[in-house]
């Protein structure tokens, strides 16, 4: 018998397609998008033109040369060097940019450290202690943040002791003084030697991350676990300090000094300072005490067992098992509440904190009159922060989410 040739199966041929410009899906995409920005565009030129058209028949100045102009005010807080009717208006919107930055950069650290805080204690088996975090929580988040805000500012800080009855809160060193103008602090001078000081204290940052890291790394490959808190704070300690010493301690301080009915010398910060940092901490770490309370119950209890399980300590369970699989479900609210907190700042001008709302969307637009530029420019800044912190957030979002393997 002879074999018969097995017959391939002949492949299947696809009928070819003919293109069709007004049937094509992406032509139609294509089209529906150019249109939707055709006419996002016009709407925006019709806006602007309008708007300009407006306000030269009302006689209204229009145009960003006001920036150059001097501004003939001054200011109780500023971080750079001002100089009523030298300066410009520029220079105010920079001084209330760099107040407002200032003001929200502290509240979030404040606010993330206490809200994490708060948020363990939400969880603690100790029934006192969670009923106090719980209690903290309700209260703080639940009252609208302007009326904290005016109640810390009038029935805080306005009801301290006067000038000539100061708190030394550096218990009798006079460095650091506290009355209802503001808090005032010793200001550092640094000598010429004292970068040396600095550079050693950068190299031993950097040693310290680099001993952690191969401390990780031994750990991940042998089990071995490595105390690294005591020699990285040693390390950043005695260094700089051995440092210090050597160059003949390049550093002098500028001492507040009481000097007629007010200090004199130093560091102050006003009261408005005060209340809006305290009241923007408080209030926003309710908020990330909740977030990290949730994120900590989406962790499976099993995972802390098997912590405890091998050895562990419940705080060392916490911090190395439980919150870094709990952070991909804390990371997302929590950038909210950190471009919550720069827009809520803007409260500052119910106390009259010199922030960029106050000082140049109100006092600057009531003297220059530019107000669509002003009003540009401030909702422009605020847009600005917000991108940028949802930007570097959401990269570190993306490496702490869990990977299905």
């Amino acid at each position: 018998m002879t074999d018969k040739p097995i017959d391939k199966p002949k492949a299947r041929v696809r009928p070819k397609e003919e293109f069709n410009f007004f049937q094509d899906q992406r032509v139609r995409s294509a089209f529906y998008q150019l249109l939707t920005a055709g006419i996002v565009g016009w709407l925006a030129w019709y806006l602007i033109s309008n708007t300009a058209h407006n306000l030269e028949v009302r006689g209204m100045n229009t145009g960003f040369g006001f920036i150059n102009s001097s501004a003939g005010f001054d200011t109780d807080f500023k971080l750079i060097d001002y100089t009523p009717g030298v300066g410009t208006y520029g220079d105010i919107f920079l001084i209330g940019a760099l107040n407002t930055l200032l003001i929200s950069f502290l509240a979030i650290i404040v606010s993330t450290v206490l809200g994490f805080f708060i948020g363990v204690l939400r969880l603690s088996s100790n029934w006192l202690v969670a009923k106090v975090a719980l209690a903290y929580v309700e209260i703080f988040r639940n009252v609208p943040l302007l009326i904290q805000i005016v109640f810390w500012y009038i029935g805080v800080f306005s009801l301290l002791p006067k000038v000539k009855q100061s708190l030394d809160l550096s218990f009798g060193a006079e460095r650091v003084i506290l009355n209802n103008r503001g808090l005032y602090m010793s200001t550092p001078l640094p000598g010429d030697l004292f970068w040396m000081t600095l550079a050693t204290l950068a190299i031993a940052v950097v040693g310290a991350f680099l001993y952690r890291r191969r401390a990780h790394k031994l750990q991940d490959t042998s089990g071995k676990q490595t105390n690294t808190l005591l020699p990285s704070l040693a390390v950043i300690i005695v260094l700089p300090v051995i440092v210090f010493l050597a160059t003949g301690m390049p550093l002098e301080w500028d001492v507040p000094v009481l000097k007629g009915f007010n200090y004199v010398g130093g560091t102050s910060v006003p009261p408005a300072f005060l209340a809006l940092l305290v009241s923007l901490s408080i209030y926003h770490a309710a908020h990330i005490a909740e977030s990290v309370r949730a994120g900590i119950l989406s962790v499976n209890k099993g995972q802390s067992e098997a912590a405890l399980s091998i050895g562990l300590k419940p705080g060392r369970v916490m911090s190395m098992v439980v919150i870094p699989q709990a952070m991909p479900a804390i990371v997302p609210p929590l950038i909210s509440n950190w471009m919550n907190t720069v827009k809520n700042s803007s409260l500052a001008i119910a106390i009259g904190y010199s922030d960029v709302v106050s000082l140049f969307m109100q006092t600057a637009l009531n003297q220059a009159g530019y107000a669509v530029e002003m009003v540009g420019m401030t909702m422009a800044f605020y847009m600005f922060i917000s991108l940028t912190i949802s930007f570097f957030l959401n990269i570190y979002n993306k490496r702490v989410q869990l990977v299905e393997r």
